[in-house]
């Protein structure tokens, strides 16, 4: 190759750091699994939990979670991506390990004994009389933990997106946010295979310290290979060029355009219906998700007897998240309706979201086919999850249409803080409505017991998407940028 066909080439260095996003946001997910695959079999028999704990814990996490959110994107345009994006993953690493030590904890408030090790906080709380203070105090214990791994995991994805912004144009972030996207699903995919696995050889302890201590990891790589495109010495000019042919005035001395734009005011950012939009559109579907992901593990345990231990429950799981990872289409489809039916990225998008806002719709029949079957529930969830997937791909990017870099991060966590709003009432609502109905044997549409409860939340997470996309497109109908004045 002479030296001018290699100075013509282009560098793709942004894949790479779209491959840094794709880990950070595995961990993610590994981190705030780990629980959901413990609890039932491992966590609760220790601690005495219901499933109104449980939905409590899940539920507090999702508020943590939302007012972190709230705080994150305008932490992360402050200090901006790299360093925002440590600090995230930092805290998040840290909260995952402190799981570990919420037994020593317990045994130490209940009992006394502080100073043993994770068999001896079980053996100590085994003589304990008073279950319900057992149960509180644990309790009290793993929500603290839980908020320390929320306020970190808040910073994930207004980090991401930003990154996401700062190194693709507007045509290619869907598909960029659907590959680093997939990283909620594999990490999904490899939870049950590995937590349950070491939960059951080495404690349920270790689960959290060992899947927390990947976070700590990442942050070495992100330090050495993370710099803005137009300061890194393996972005060459051509590359460069392709990331900036949205921009008016592209980059300038060295200068990306995006830092010497005005800034957004916080409270002024809800003056606009974009942003409303967007914070709708997560407050209606976010939740879906992360019930599947909180709840899937103890619906395979309550309805079908299925420990998150057995070979079963693992390879149910495992196809459940492989379907999920047919989302990646989701950040294409809207790059064909841009460059084949000549649509602006916006209108691409919708067109996009309304065609997966019907797929969820199937999980209105997983109840009814679940009776024949623990494989047609699992195949549904699998297909409304990969239709949420690539949902979420697109209205991320959104933003992005929508608002100048210097704003992202503060609008994504303004739209993450609404969709934790939305898990709350589902996880919350979600735990009483399964206690009630196990424990009254509540009748509804030919189910009984907690079944009943199932189908009921299966049928709200069925039209959400619908909900959600109707009011996107009644207050945002057209491709609306909001332009600032430097």
């Amino acid at each position: 190759m002479s030296v001018k066909e290699s100075i013509n080439k282009m560098t793709n260095y942004r894949w790479y750091v779209c491959g840094l996003l794709f880990f950070a946001t595995t961990i993610n997910y590994l981190d705030r699994q780990v629980l959901s695959l413990t609890w039932k079999d491992f966590i609760a028999p220790e601690f005495h939990w219901t499933n109104a704990d449980y939905g409590n814990i899940t539920a507090l996490f999702s508020i943590f979670y939302a007012i972190g959110l709230l705080f994150a994107g305008r932490f992360v345009d402050w200090l901006d991506t790299k360093k925002g994006f440590l600090w995230a993953i930092g805290v998040w690493s840290v909260g995952a390990v402190l799981h570990a030590f919420c037994g020593i904890a317990t045994s130490g408030v209940v009992t006394g004994e502080w100073f043993v090790g994770f068999a001896g906080a079980r053996e100590a709380l085994e003589h304990v009389s008073n279950v319900s203070k057992v149960i509180n105090v644990s309790v009290v214990m793993f929500v603290f933990a839980r908020f320390v791994l929320a306020i970190g995991e808040a910073g994930n994805f207004p980090a991401a997106i930003k990154a996401t912004a700062e190194y693709f144009p507007k045509k290619d972030r869907a598909y960029a946010t659907s590959i680093f996207n997939a990283g909620a699903t594999v990490g999904a995919l490899a939870a049950p295979l590995s937590i349950p696995v070491i939960a059951s050889h080495f404690g349920w302890e270790m689960a959290f310290i060992i899947i927390g201590a990947l976070g700590f990891i990442w942050m070495g790589f992100w330090q050495f290979m993370y710099k803005k495109p137009n300061q890194h010495p393996k972005v060459n000019k051509v590359e460069l060029d392709y990331i900036h042919q949205d921009d008016n005035s592209g980059y300038v001395d060295g200068v990306e355009n995006s830092d010497v734009a005005a800034r957004i005011p916080f409270l002024q950012t809800f003056k606009y219906k974009q942003t409303w939009s967007f914070l709708l559109g997560k407050f209606f579907t976010d939740g879906v998700w992360w019930f599947f992901l909180f709840w899937t593990p103890a619906y395979l345990s309550d309805v079908y007897g299925l420990s998150s231990d057995s070979t079963m429950a693992q390879v149910l799981l495992f196809v459940l998240y492989a379907i999920t990872l047919l989302s990646i289409i989701g950040g294409w489809l809207p790059t064909y309706f841009v460059e084949k039916k000549g649509m602006d990225p916006y209108a691409g998008r919708m067109r996009s979201m309304l065609i997966f806002a019907f797929f969820p719709l199937l999980a209105l029949l997983a109840q009814p086919l679940g009776v024949y079957s623990y494989w047609f529930p699992v195949i549904i969830i699998g297909i409304a999850g990969a239709a949420h997937q690539a949902w979420s791909a697109n209205i991320f990017s959104v933003i992005g249409d929508m608002f100048p870099k210097t704003a992202i991060a503060t609008i994504t966590g303004i739209g993450g803080m609404a969709g934790g709003l939305g898990s709350f009432f589902i996880n919350k609502g979600s735990g009483v409505l399964f206690d009630f109905a196990q424990s009254t044997n509540m009748k509804f549409m030919g189910f009984e017991g907690i079944k009943s409860g199932y189908f009921i939340i299966f049928s709200i997470c069925a039209v959400a998407y619908l909900i959600g996309w109707l009011i996107m497109k009644t207050l945002v109908p057209t491709y609306k940028p909001i332009v600032l004045s430097k």
